[in-house]
């Protein structure tokens, strides 16, 4: 079948398309009602169907006799430790975590945070939860306490789940006492902390609230998986707000499943018993849609590493681990890559490893400029698939589907529609455009399985942000244009989210952080082109009067406070103090002509601008610092 066949019939005949793929998974209850609508006219796919996604990832397959399989492959080069962790063993572990839980009082409808870094207990803490039906939220381990508080007072969970310790490269990640201050700044206070320890020598502070992983699984029974509707949420995943406060994207269980089983096969070409590696965090939707959820679905081997693509211990390790676990498919952020291009220019590490077993590269999280996509084409010698989605989206919006035909690849394009996805590209009236021009990028209602069924607690912030703007669409927040030949080129965010290697967040946030400093009297924070993380925040700030003599110590100062409130990902480093910032006349500060000065674009000063003068005084504060090539044309309007 070709690629326009099927995508054809997923747009026309949504029902029977997605009723066909929800029958390759073992429902407890088959759903009749295939697709209906809430109050928003918004798609609630399966709602009638109940089934258990532990029990797929997991129980059927043993069932079916594959018990042996390996269904996870750890591999740490941080410690220097390898396992394989069969289905039989999954299941031991999951379902005797589930057990632990009950005990401590968690059912159906709970919430638990779970903040781990990257270790099979992470994978089994998922598990368990989808095992009993409690709505599991997985804050990346990266996050510092008060990010964490956050999100505890948001989706108020009863248990949190977490480790002694993380490890980086160079140092130790104190995860217990992050969870133990987090708490402390929180309004609600969590019953249970359920702590595993790594045995890595690591001071484990202790709260009567306090439960060991150890001791709870050893001593618990095995649990059988409950029985959940569709539409019951499996996992909360917060993404950064424009408002600076994060959005819970709710996702279900049954189109969840339905969409990743169907993706696993026709978008990323895998078929059971391969091997899969997705070289990501399970704090982020790359982790939970295809570290854990997708490849156990299809029973598929997944990698989990624990490591980063240089210094673990060289640039070397991305390539030592696809060919000593005989990896079919890679999925990876083009951030990772331009690191082991940097490390390893002319590819000698790639020669030095047979990975013949490698099909497919694909790579995501963030745009993938031209010339990181033909490095990887040059010295991988396989397609290099670029794609797009969004933590909202849960799976693929915009690819090549590999697992229905290879289509020409095209760099700067993550390329077609996604079978599901109606995806168009709109004016500010909400009205399709022409092949090459520029605008909102949307997808038509409704959505296909597996993507966001609300906003937790606050369904009014979900219709405002995703389906007001233009009525019977889902508005993705990007920018981008078509080609005439329907490939698809995503410029950007049209909001104040920006993508660091991979990582969306908001500089609204980091820009509260940056304003509470005490010498800072006004502040704007942006996302400038970087090399390697695709994207990087930029702060300018103006001092205060009489403040303005220990302008480096200030910077210190805020480049910490921002570090400690959002955390080392924030990757925020470079702050620059300015006399004034650029404002319209209603004072409204113009941080897109600041971007655009800083990335070396072309760009029109507005005719709405206070003072225009204040142009060339920023052009030699980024001058002076190295920001930018500034070669730009200014056309005064």
């Amino acid at each position: 079948m070709s690629y326009q066949y099927m995508y054809q019939e997923s747009i026309m005949k949504p029902e029977h398309f997605w009723k066909k793929q929800a029958e390759r998974l073992a429902w407890f209850q088959e759903p009749k009602t295939i697709l209906g609508l809430d109050q928003y006219n918004y798609p609630q796919w399966f709602k009638d169907g109940k089934l258990n996604v532990s029990y797929l990832c997991i129980d059927k397959h043993i069932e079916d006799g594959f018990g042996h399989q390996n269904a996870i492959i750890y591999d740490s080069p941080v410690t220097q430790t390898k396992q394989h962790i069969s289905f039989n063993k999954l299941h031991e572990e999951v379902s005797k975590l589930a057990g632990g839980l009950q005990s401590l009082g968690l059912e159906k409808g709970d919430t638990c945070v779970i903040y781990m870094p990257m270790i099979p207990q992470a994978l089994y803490a998922m598990l368990a939860c989808a095992r009993l039906g409690v709505i599991h939220s997985v804050v990346f381990g990266g996050f510092a306490p008060h990010e964490l508080a956050i999100r505890i007072d948001d989706c108020k969970p009863k248990a949190i789940i977490t480790a002694s310790n993380g490890i980086e490269i160079e140092r130790i990640i104190p995860y217990k006492p992050f969870v133990d201050e987090a708490i402390n700044l929180a309004e609600f206070k969590p019953k249970r902390v359920i702590v595993y320890d790594r045995k890595l020598g690591v001071e484990i502070p202790h709260q009567d609230r306090d439960v060991d992983y150890g001791e709870l699984v050893s001593k618990s029974e095995a649990v059988a998986p409950v029985e959940v509707e569709s539409n019951h949420p499996l996992y909360i995943l917060y993404t950064s707000g424009t408002t600076g406060k994060p959005k819970g994207i709710i996702r279900d269980s049954g189109g969840y499943a339905t969409a990743l089983k169907f993706s696993m096969k026709h978008v990323y070409g895998v078929e059971e018993g391969d091997v899969y590696w997705a070289a990501s965090d399970v704090g982020w939707v790359v982790g939970h849609s295809y570290i854990v959820y997708g490849p156990l679905l299809n029973r598929n081997t997944t990698v989990l590493f624990e490591g980063k693509p240089i210094k673990t211990p060289d640039a070397s390790t991305f390539w030592r681990v696809i060919s000593e676990h005989n990896v079919k498919v890679m999925f990876t952020a083009p951030t990772a890559i331009r690191a082991i291009k940097k490390e390893d220019p002319n590819g000698e590490f790639i020669n030095k490893s047979d990975i013949s077993c490698l099909k497919y590269q694909f790579l995501a999280g963030e745009r993938c400029d031209v010339a990181t996509l033909r490095w990887t084409e040059q010295h991988l010698k396989i397609p290099v698939i670029d794609h797009w989605w969004q933590t909202e989206s849960g799976w693929p919006m915009l690819t090549n589907m590999v697992g229905v035909e290879l289509m020409a690849v095209k760099p700067g394009s993550a390329s077609l529609p996604v079978c599901g996805y109606d995806i168009q590209i709109l004016n500010e009236e909400g009205k399709e455009v022409a092949a090459g021009v520029e605008g909102y990028v949307a997808a038509k209602l409704p959505l296909p399985p597996g993507t966001l069924l609300n906003l937790w607690g606050n369904p009014q912030r979900f219709k405002s942000g995703y389906l007001d703007k233009f009525p019977g669409y889902y508005f993705s927040g990007d920018g981008g244009y078509k080609d005439e030949d329907g490939y698809v080129f995503i410029t950007g965010r049209v909001d104040d989210i920006i993508n660091v290697a991979g990582h969306r967040l908001s500089t609204a946030e980091m820009e509260e952080i940056v304003a509470s400093h005490h010498a800072v009297a006004e502040c704007a924070v942006f996302g400038v082109h970087c090399d390697l993380k695709g994207q990087k925040p930029l702060g300018l700030i103006v001092l205060k009067t009489g403040d303005e003599q220990d302008e480096n110590q200030i910077s210190k100062e805020i480049i910490q406070d921002v570090r400690h409130e959002i955390g080392a990902v924030a990757a925020f480093r470079d702050v620059l103090v300015v006399k004034r910032l650029p404002k319209t006349r209603s004072g409204k500060i113009l941080r897109k002509l600041l971007r655009n000065i800083s990335d070396d674009l072309e760009y029109n000063v507005p005719s709405t601008i206070e003072d225009v003068t204040i142009i060339s005084e920023i052009e030699s504060v980024y001058k002076k610092n190295q920001i930018g090539i500034h070669k730009n044309i200014i056309n005064h309007e």
